[in-house]
Protein backbone atom coordinates (compact mmCIF):
# COMPACT_ATOMS: atom_id res chain seq x y z
CA UNK A 1 0.00 0.00 0.00
CA UNK A 2 2.74 2.39 0.99
CA UNK A 3 4.65 1.77 -2.32
CA UNK A 4 1.90 2.87 -4.64
CA UNK A 5 2.99 6.43 -6.27
CA UNK A 6 0.29 9.41 -5.94
CA UNK A 7 -0.09 11.59 -8.61
CA UNK A 8 -2.72 14.44 -8.94
CA UNK A 9 -4.86 15.39 -11.22
CA UNK A 10 -6.42 19.31 -11.86
CA UNK A 11 -9.12 19.30 -14.37
CA UNK A 12 -11.75 22.00 -15.15
CA UNK A 13 -15.58 20.97 -15.22
CA UNK A 14 -18.74 23.37 -15.60
CA UNK A 15 -19.10 22.95 -11.77
CA UNK A 16 -19.02 25.84 -9.64
CA UNK A 17 -17.30 24.86 -6.09
CA UNK A 18 -13.71 23.33 -6.18
CA UNK A 19 -14.14 19.47 -5.13
CA UNK A 20 -11.94 16.49 -4.85
CA UNK A 21 -12.09 12.72 -6.00
CA UNK A 22 -9.90 10.16 -4.80
CA UNK A 23 -9.33 6.80 -6.94
CA UNK A 24 -6.62 4.32 -7.19
CA UNK A 25 -4.12 6.35 -5.94
CA UNK A 26 -4.99 9.54 -8.23
CA UNK A 27 -6.44 12.85 -6.63
CA UNK A 28 -8.51 14.59 -8.78
CA UNK A 29 -9.36 18.18 -8.25
CA UNK A 30 -12.33 19.42 -9.91
CA UNK A 31 -11.96 23.23 -11.02
CA UNK A 32 -14.66 25.23 -11.94
CA UNK A 33 -13.80 26.39 -15.50
CA UNK A 34 -13.90 30.47 -14.63
CA UNK A 35 -11.30 29.68 -12.02
CA UNK A 36 -9.26 27.94 -14.05
CA UNK A 37 -9.07 30.40 -16.85
CA UNK A 38 -8.47 33.23 -13.80
CA UNK A 39 -5.79 31.41 -12.28
CA UNK A 40 -3.82 30.86 -15.49
CA UNK A 41 -4.42 33.73 -17.57
CA UNK A 42 -3.70 36.70 -14.58
CA UNK A 43 -0.77 37.26 -11.90
CA UNK A 44 -3.24 34.71 -9.38
CA UNK A 45 -1.12 32.38 -6.97
CA UNK A 46 -3.65 30.57 -6.35
CA UNK A 47 -7.18 29.84 -4.89
CA UNK A 48 -8.74 27.25 -2.11
CA UNK A 49 -12.03 25.84 -1.00
CA UNK A 50 -12.90 24.57 2.59
CA UNK A 51 -16.05 22.20 1.77
CA UNK A 52 -18.95 21.19 4.60
CA UNK A 53 -16.46 17.90 5.89
CA UNK A 54 -13.68 20.52 6.80
CA UNK A 55 -11.54 19.56 4.30
CA UNK A 56 -9.03 22.24 2.90
CA UNK A 57 -8.08 22.64 -0.38
CA UNK A 58 -5.28 24.67 -1.70
CA UNK A 59 -3.87 25.30 -5.06
CA UNK A 60 -0.95 27.46 -6.10
CA UNK A 61 1.51 27.57 -9.36
CA UNK A 62 4.53 25.97 -9.35
CA UNK A 63 7.57 29.37 -9.78
CA UNK A 64 10.80 28.24 -11.24
CA UNK A 65 13.74 28.63 -8.77
CA UNK A 66 15.63 31.77 -8.45
CA UNK A 67 18.78 29.48 -7.41
CA UNK A 68 19.98 26.58 -9.31
CA UNK A 69 18.18 23.32 -8.90
CA UNK A 70 18.60 19.78 -10.27
CA UNK A 71 15.02 19.23 -10.71
CA UNK A 72 12.88 19.45 -13.94
CA UNK A 73 10.91 22.66 -14.46
CA UNK A 74 10.48 23.11 -17.99
CA UNK A 75 6.21 23.20 -16.96
CA UNK A 76 6.72 25.95 -14.06
CA UNK A 77 5.40 29.38 -14.41
CA UNK A 78 7.91 32.10 -14.79
CA UNK A 79 9.14 33.32 -11.39
CA UNK A 80 7.81 36.87 -10.61
CA UNK A 81 10.94 37.63 -8.79
CA UNK A 82 13.27 36.49 -11.54
CA UNK A 83 15.58 39.92 -13.46
CA UNK A 84 15.13 41.90 -9.57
Amino acid sequence: MGHQPLTYTLQKTDIDQLSVTFKNHEIILLVPQQTALNWTNTESVGFDHQDYSGLYLLVEKDFKCLDNVTEHQSDNYPNPLAGK
